[in-house]
């Protein structure tokens, strides 16, 4: 399914905080993510981090520099707790940026149980998914620039 063009959002600059734990991944993320910006005339960065937990504090660091954040990584459950605790404080830290300092952020850190999900919500060809969370940013950034110059 194509997404719509989003209006209002040409030239806004964008940081993508990826993490490159399953590079495979990252990459299919980063490809789907780069040319949603492009296509609607915003400019992108990209920052790497170690993994998903580390993408909030790389986010709260750029505050300010930046009209919208993409944030990219991969979880894949393994035998111990870890998952459950990467996966919902990276995901409450997300949130409370947005809540808290009004950032756009878009979420693109799939959470799943195996390497093949992982790559049916990936691949650009299939899920997606850093496509559907740069379109999400710049809905975001695009609402915000609306709201500010209302």
């Amino acid at each position: 399914m194509a997404r719509p063009a989003i209006d209002g959002v040409r030239d806004a600059r964008i940081l993508i905080v990826e993490s490159r734990y399953y590079a495979e991944i990252a990459d299919a993320l980063i490809a789907g993510a780069e040319r949603e910006i492009a296509k609607n005339g915003a400019r992108a960065e990209r920052v790497v981090v170690p993994g998903a937990f580390e993408i909030p504090g790389a986010i709260a660091l750029a505050a300010g520099r930046y009209e919208g954040f993409v944030a990219l990584g991969c979880v894949i459950r393994g035998e111990t707790t870890h998952y459950d605790y990467v996966c919902g404080e990276s995901a409450r830290g997300l949130m409370d940026l947005t809540i808290q300092q009004k950032l756009a952020i878009g979420y693109g850190i799939v959470t799943v149980e195996t390497m093949e999900q992982a790559q049916a919500r990936a691949f650009t060809d299939r899920g997606d998914k850093g496509g559907d969370a740069a379109h999400a940013c710049l809905a975001m950034v695009a609402l915000g620039r609306r709201w500010r110059n209302a």
